[in-house]
C-alpha cells in the first residue's frame, strides 16, 4: 500500500457521508492525533474525494494541519466507491470487545489511563478495588439525617392537610371549600398546598 502526502485543501468531502461526527468524537480524535499522530491513511479516489476517513480529515483540519497521509484507491466504479464507504463504517461496528482482555490491558497500565476515546472516571471505576466499590455501593441511596427530618415534617404536614379534607367527608359533610373553590395539590415533599 503506497501512502501519499496530500494537502488537506486538495481533498474533497464526498457528496454524502453516512457517519456523523459529533463534537465529542472530534475532540477525542484530536486527543488521539496529538498523542499518537496520524496512524491510518485517509482513503481517497483518484479525484481526491474522501472514501474513508472523513472524521480524521475534520480532525486534521481542526488541528491546523496542512497535509494528510492518504491512500489513493483507483479504478473503483461509482457504485463500488459508495459500497466501500458503507462497508468501512459498518464493518468496524460489527466487532465486540473482549472484556477480559480489556480489563487485563487496563490493569496493566497501572493507573496511566490517559486514553483517547475513554472517560478517565469510567476507567478508574473499572480498576477500583472491590472494597472501594463495596463502600460506594453501601453509601448509594442513603439520605442525609437533616433531609430525613425535613421529609418527615413535610409528610406530617401533608397528612394533616389530608385529614382536614377527609374527616368531614367521612362524617358525611362537605369539607370547607379551599380558597374560592379552586382545586389544589399538596406537595408530598414539603407539605405545602399549591392552588391551581
Amino acid at each position: 500500500m503506497k501512502i501519499t502526502k496530500i494537502k488537506l485543501t486538495d481533498l474533497k468531502r464526498p457528496e454524502r457521508n453516512v457517519r456523523m461526527h459529533t463534537d465529542k468524537q472530534i475532540a477525542e480524535f484530536k486527543r488521539s492525533v496529538i498523542k499518537f499522530d496520524q496512524i491510518r491513511p485517509i482513503v481517497v479516489d483518484e479525484n481526491y474525494t474522501i472514501l474513508c476517513g472523513n472524521g480524521l480529515y475534520d480532525t486534521l483540519l481542526a488541528l491546523g494541519r496542512e497535509t494528510a497521509d492518504c491512500f489513493i484507491k483507483e479504478g473503483l466504479s461509482e457504485n463500488d466507491k459508495k459500497k466501500l464507504m458503507l462497508a468501512d463504517n459498518r464493518i468496524f461496528s460489527l466487532g465486540t470487545d473482549d472484556l477480559d482482555a480489556f480489563d487485563a490491558i487496563i490493569q496493566s497500565l497501572e493507573g496511566d489511563l490517559d486514553i483517547p476515546g475513554y472517560d478517565d472516571e469510567l476507567l478508574q471505576s473499572l480498576i477500583a478495588e472491590s472494597s472501594e466499590i463495596t463502600e460506594q455501593l453501601t453509601e448509594y441511596g442513603t439520605i442525609d439525617p437533616e433531609d430525613v427530618h425535613s421529609i418527615r415534617e413535610a409528610g406530617q404536614r401533608y397528612e394533616a392537610q389530608i385529614q382536614t379534607v377527609a374527616a368531614p367527608r367521612e362524617a358525611g359533610q362537605d369539607p370547607a371549600p379551599p380558597q374560592e373553590e379552586r382545586p389544589c395539590v399538596v406537595c408530598p415533599k414539603c407539605g405545602e398546598t399549591l392552588w391551581l
